[in-house]
């Protein structure tokens, strides 16, 4: 059977990372005004096959447009933290352009509510976040073993690595190594 069929046929887990917004003057990788054309090309492959549960961080942009996509097709979410709501509140939500906040309050309220908020309690800076990309995985896989389930990575970006490191494409490098299969949305 191929791949896709397979995909077709059974539940699949997705764990998603992705871009954030672009900061004010940044490079430009994901400008706000991409914003509904991303989340709706995520909704279109969540809604393309039976997917059980989504699993990222909450970050503004890929993050937050996915988890938005994932609540109005009734797909449950589950998201990994690497620190406090508060904390990841200001460095990750609303530290970029773009009104972040309420979807942000929102989807933590009804995570915990349900029980799919997991908060790490990660030290600083990009190691805080290598390990939550790490969690993600480990979730999904878990997830994936415990539903019988096909795995996707969706990674939302630009298509380029960033010179000097870069958190997205680890998690898709390191996807793609454990035997995930890799789909991409283009954040520009």
């Amino acid at each position: 059977m191929e791949e896709r069929e397979v995909l077709d046929a059974a539940p699949v887990v997705v764990a998603l990372a992705g871009r954030r917004i672009d900061a004010a003057g940044a490079p430009e990788r994901f400008p706000l005004g991409n914003r509904v054309r991303v989340r709706d090309a995520i909704a279109s492959i969540l809604s393309a096959r039976p997917v059980s549960v989504l699993v990222c961080s909450a970050a503004c942009g890929a993050d937050l447009l996915a988890l938005e996509a994932a609540a109005s097709l009734g797909i449950r979410r589950r998201v990994i933290l690497p620190f406090s709501e508060d904390r990841f509140r200001t460095s990750s939500v609303m530290d970029r352009p773009g009104d972040w906040g309420p979807l942000f309050d929102r989807v933590m309220t009804e995570t915990a509510a349900r029980g799919d908020l997991v908060v790490l309690e990660c030290g600083e800076g990009d190691s805080a976040y290598a390990i939550a990309n790490q969690a993600i995985l480990a979730e999904g896989e878990a997830l994936a073993a415990d539903a019988r389930a096909a795995r996707v990575a969706l990674i939302a970006w630009d298509g380029a690595p960033r010179a000097g490191g870069d958190l997205t494409d680890d998690f898709r490098t390191e996807a793609i190594g454990r035997g995930w299969l890799v789909e991409e949305v283009l954040t520009r």
